[in-house]
């Protein structure tokens, strides 16, 4: 059973998304209760990470007030901000001052609203940070035109010179950046646009609420993507694409994978799973898919070298997942009271692994409950110990013939699992041929 997270900051409102610096160890998140008259505010706050006594720790460096704008989507490149914020893309810059930590009166300044006598955990408590951070407000363009007018997704190509925006009107828009001049527009979706990445030569892979997803190069369409070719008893029409992201391959000189999400598309009395799918970033044909879960999946994350996989719910729960076998291998169930919003890994920046400090990975969270919470992968040399202690105890009580069922390979008592070495190369698990589900669980059931 994983460990619970630990509570990294408490902010005054709902947090729809959190972004990692990985030259200055900030983590940036953003939300607020929009325009409603409820006393809800709405900001960006820029907390400092650092090791503290050997653990990971934040600290409240700026508050920056958006008004009566709720942050829900955000990119980063560089010190550049793209804020999603209703119907339009606000463009900021931040810069660090370093200098001397301020003492308590900094921290009661800065720090969230707390409640009397409540503990430390309780009220988000944040020391005061050791820079100073400013906002420089660059650009606020309009990138959503319908009704109900929200941008829901933006993403930077990988050089800084693109920003790509969609939402609620299921159109697509490029702009040159940093200038925002509008380079191309055109309807991708029927719908609304869920989320977007960039991948090769800037080709741009959309996921919509009308269930499909999509890879366009400019305003050309390259190809559909058809995840369920391989599950030919799961109809196309039962489930939507939630989430996408490309992500590197490990040792794999520059190659690419794609990862999407499947959710249902309606609800059922009995949830059915959702679906994470691995794709060829070239070819853009599928690799392999394996159920995930019946929690509906809210937000997808990849690792900078492409490692794992990170996962948030609508109940709130938290899962990473190994990549190239897409096996499941941390979960908490309801991180969260509530939905969470959006997750992302620390970089793996010569900043970043000093801030994991021998741990494998750190995913963080942030949910409408206003909660950022850290949750930590241990050493693989640790995880492997547990896997291979999971696989023997799950075999022992499941017995070999069930096992045979279940198309598990048979292990007695005192032999290990597959060794996992750097968590593999890319593709499926050794002797498990492409299709659904590796060979042998990562967590017991």
């Amino acid at each position: 059973m994983a460990p619970r997270p630990t509570e990294l900051y408490r902010a005054p409102f709902p947090l729809y998304t959190v972004r990692l610096h990985p030259r200055r160890g900030l983590a940036i998140t953003a939300g607020g209760g929009g325009a409603a008259k409820t006393g809800i505010g709405n900001g960006v706050h820029f907390l400092q990470l650092e090791q503290i006594g050997g653990r990971l720790s934040a600290s409240l460096l700026h508050c920056h007030d958006t008004e009566t704008r709720a942050t829900m989507s955000m990119a980063l490149s560089g010190d550049f901000i793209a804020a999603g914020q209703d119907h339009s893309c606000h463009i900021l810059r931040l810069s660090v001052r370093e200098g001397d930590a301020g003492g308590e009166d900094a921290a009661e300044e800065k720090g969230p609203r707390r409640r009397k006598g409540a503990g430390p955990a309780e009220r988000g408590e944040t020391r005061s940070g050791g820079g100073e951070v400013t906002v420089e407000s660059l650009h606020r363009v309009r990138t959503d035109f319908s009704p109900d007018a929200l941008q829901k997704a933006v993403r930077f190509s990988a050089d800084g010179t693109l920003l790509v925006t969609g939402g609620a009107d299921g159109f697509l828009r490029l702009w040159e950046f940093p200038s925002m001049k509008k380079a191309l527009e055109f309807k991708a979706h029927d719908g609304e646009i869920e989320d977007i990445t960039l991948g090769p030569d800037n080709k741009v892979v959309t996921a919509g609420r009308d269930l499909q997803c999509r890879v366009w190069q400019r305003d050309q369409l390259v190809t559909g993507l058809q995840w369920n070719e391989n599950l030919p008893g799961t109809p196309s029409t039962a489930y939507r694409y939630q989430a996408c992201r490309f992500g590197a391959v490990q040792d794999g000189c520059g190659a690419l994978r794609l990862y999407t999400v499947q959710v249902p598309h309606k609800r059922e009395r009995r949830p059915p799973p959702c679906y994470l799918t691995k794709w060829d970033g070239g070819t853009f044909l599928p690799l392999l898919t394996r159920p995930c879960g019946s929690e509906v999946i809210s937000c997808l994350s990849v690792s900078d070298s492409g490692t794992f996989l990170g996962l948030g719910t609508v109940t709130g729960s938290v899962a990473v997942h190994i990549a190239f076998s897409l096996q499941r291998l941390y979960y908490v169930k309801e991180a969260h009271g509530i939905v969470v919003t959006d997750v992302a890994f620390v970089p793996e920046s010569e900043h970043g692994r000093e801030l994991l400090a021998g741990n494998e990975a750190a995913l963080l969270s942030v949910a409408v409950d206003s909660r950022c919470k850290l949750h930590l992968l241990p050493a693989r040399r640790t995880i492997a110990a547990r896997l291979a202690a999971a696989a023997a105890v799950r075999r022992a009580h499941r017995g070999q013939h069930r096992a045979a069922a279940d198309g598990l390979p048979w292990l007695p008592l005192g032999t290990h699992p597959p060794a996992l070495g750097g968590w593999g190369g890319d593709g499926p698990s050794p002797g498990h041929a492409a299709g659904v589900g590796p060979p042998w669980d990562a967590v017991p059931a």
